[in-house]
């Protein structure tokens, strides 16, 4: 490593990985905030039509979910409930994530979700950079930002 290198690597702050506890926090906030949303547009548009059932109500509700995630990790960096525990979702290099880091982290959230996110945990207690398996296949991180 030359000079230059040591030196901004030694200059740059380490970054403070997030553990299961506060994005454990965050995604419970994130669900609150999702579930109202679904809550009011179901009031309002009634998204379980009657003669149908619950079920197109709860496609509709998920569509909306995932586009939350999808779109608030894309372009903010995290969703409401992160931000709120002052958590940011970057790069492994720290740079910000985009589409495809945000597609590909909240597709494998089917995977991490099993068994009441066990899988998730389990996957960030046993990862040096906390990460669970939607970020080891984004290369992304979790970080404390305060």
């Amino acid at each position: 490593m030359d000079y230059q290198a040591q030196e901004s690597a030694q200059a740059a702050p380490a970054q403070q990985y997030a553990g299961v506890g506060s994005r454990f926090l965050a995604l419970l906030i994130d669900g609150i905030i999702v579930g109202i949303v679904i809550g009011i547009l179901d009031a309002v548009f009634g998204l379980a039509i009657k003669n149908t059932g619950p079920a197109i109500g709860s496609g509709i509700g998920g569509i909306i979910a995932l586009v939350y995630y999808f779109y608030m990790e894309a372009t903010q960096g995290g969703t409401f409930g992160k931000k709120i525990l002052g958590l940011r979702i970057v790069k492994e290099d720290g740079s910000p994530i985009g589409w495809s880091e945000s597609i590909i982290r909240n597709l494998l959230r089917i995977i991490d979700g099993l068994f009441a996110y066990l899988i998730g945990a389990i996957l960030i207690w046993t990862s040096p950079r906390k990460q669970r398996l939607g970020d080891r296949a984004a290369h992304t991180v979790v970080i404390k930002t305060r």
